[in-house]
C-alpha cells in the first residue's frame, strides 16, 4: 500500500478489528466514569472527544507531541519532542516513540537517540513488513527507517548530491515523508531549506524540488506531504505549504499544477491522511479539516474563530491540557483515521496532547 495509515484496510488486520469490536469508546485512563464528552462535527462526520487519550507511563513525559501513526495491526505510534532539550547525561533521555494498543494501553517505546527532536513518523508496507519513517529535525536532522521496534534499516542525512546544502545558511530540518506509487518516497525540508527531495524505493536520492517562495512551485514551509491518489482525482503529490496558508499540488516529477488561495481552504495546514475519499488536514490554527474529493470542506472539527484568536496568541499551548475546554484544539500538529473511521490527533503543544475522536455519526 502506498499510505501510511490504508494498511487497516486490509484483510490482514482481521484480528485488530475483532478488538476494536468489543473494544468501547478510546479513554485515558484518568476518564472519570460517565463523564459526558463533546460531540463536534455533523452529521456522518460527528466525532466525540477523548482528550488526552493513551495510558502514558510515568518514565515519559511528553513534550510537544508531533506525529501519530496506525500499524496494520491497530496499533498507535506518538511521537513527540521528548523534554525539548538536549538531555546532559544518556540516563535523562527520553523515548520518543510512544506505541499504544488500540485500547489505549501502554506497549512499549523507543527512540531515546531522537530526544529533543521527534517530529514526524509515518507506515509503509513493504514486500510484507511494515516500516518506520522518522523525521527528526534540531539537534539531530535526520531521516531514519527503523522496523516497528525502532531497529534501524537506514539513516539519512542532508543528501550532499543535491547541492543546495553547500552553504552554511541552509540548513536541512525534515519534517514529513510521503510514499509514491512505485515505492519511491519524498522527503519534506519543512523547517530547513524549504526543498522536497524524492528518493528510490532503496534510499537513493533522485531529485530535489521546490525552495523558497510564494510563486507556483515553491514554498514556505513544506511541512507536510501525501500522495493523493483518491478517486477521481488525477493522482499528485499535495504539499501542506504551510507559512503560504494554502495546499499545493505537483506532479510525482516535481512539477507544480495548482495551488489554492491563501486562508481559502486551509489556515495553516500541517500534514495529511486519506480514507476512501476523504482528505484529513491537521491545521495548527486550532482545528482539523475534512475534505472531498473536490477538496470542499465537510466539515472544520473544532472550529471556533473567538477561539482561535485566543489559541494564536501562544499562550494557552503552555497550559495543562486539563485546563482546555472540551471539543476544541490548539495546535493539531498531525491526525489519522484508524480502520473504523475514527480519528486520533496529535498536538504541538507544550505538555503534549493526543486526542481520539470516536465517530458516532
Amino acid at each position: 500500500m502506498n499510505h501510511r495509515r490504508d494498511f487497516l484496510r486490509q484483510t490482514g488486520a482481521a484480528a485488530a478489528a475483532a478488538s476494536f469490536a468489543g473494544a468501547g469508546p478510546f479513554v485515558h485512563a484518568s476518564d472519570k466514569a460517565g463523564s459526558k464528552k463533546a460531540i463536534i462535527g455533523d452529521g456522518y462526520y460527528k466525532y466525540e472527544c477523548h482528550h488526552n487519550w493513551g495510558e502514558v507511563p510515568s518514565s515519559i513525559r511528553y513534550f510537544e507531541t508531533h506525529g501519530t501513526a496506525v500499524d496494520r495491526a491497530g496499533f498507535v505510534y506518538i511521537k513527540h519532542r521528548a523534554g525539548g532539550a538536549k538531555p546532559k547525561t544518556s540516563a535523562e533521555a527520553q523515548d520518543t516513540i510512544v506505541v499504544f494498543d488500540p485500547q489505549g494501553r501502554f506497549v512499549r517505546s523507543f527512540g531515546k537517540e531522537y530526544h529533543g527532536g521527534g517530529h514526524g513518523i509515518d507506515i509503509r508496507e513493504e514486500n510484507g513488513q511494515e516500516f518506520l519513517y522518522l523525521c527528526c529535525m534540531m539537534p539531530v536532522n535526520l531521516v531514519v527507517k527503523t522496523d516497528l521496534k525502532g531497529e534501524v534499516v537506514w539513516i539519512k542525512k542532508a543528501p550532499a548530491e543535491a547541492h543546495v546544502y553547500d552553504r552554511p545558511d541552509r540548513p536541512f530540518t525534515p519534517t514529513n515523508v510521503a510514499f509514491g506509487p512505485d515505492g519511491t518516497f519524498y522527503v519534506g525540508d519543512g523547517y530547513g531549506s524549504h526543498y522536497i527531495h524524492e528518493y528510490d524505493r532503496d534510499g537513493k536520492w533522485l531529485r530535489v524540488f521546490g525552495g523558497y517562495g510564494s510563486g507556483l512551485g515553491k514554498f514556505r514551509t513544506p511541512h507536510g506531504l501525501w500522495f493523493d491518489n483518491r478517486a477521481g482525482r488525477k493522482p499528485e503529490l499535495v504539499v501542506a505549504d504551510r507559512a503560504n496558508n494554502r495546499l499545493q499540488y505537483l506532479t510525482l516529477e516535481g512539477q507544480a499544477q495548482s495551488a489554492t488561495k491563501p486562508n481559502e481552504v486551509v489556515l495553516f495546514p500541517a500534514h495529511f491522511d486519506i480514507r476512501d475519499d476523504v482528505l484529513l488536514v491537521p491545521d495548527l490554527h486550532a482545528r482539523v479539516s475534512l475534505f472531498d474529493r473536490d477538496n470542499k470542506a465537510i466539515v472544520h472539527l473544532g472550529e471556533d474563530p473567538a477561539w482561535r484568536k485566543e489559541v494564536l496568541k501562544f499562550k494557552i499551548r503552555t497550559q495543562n491540557p486539563d485546563q482546555w475546554p472540551e471539543g476544541k484544539f490548539i495546535h493539531p500538529h498531525d491526525a489519522c483515521f484508524d480502520r473504523e473511521g475514527n480519528i486520533i490527533v496529535a498536538e504541538w503543544v507544550t505538555h503534549g496532547r493526543v486526542s481520539f475522536l470516536r465517530r458516532v455519526g
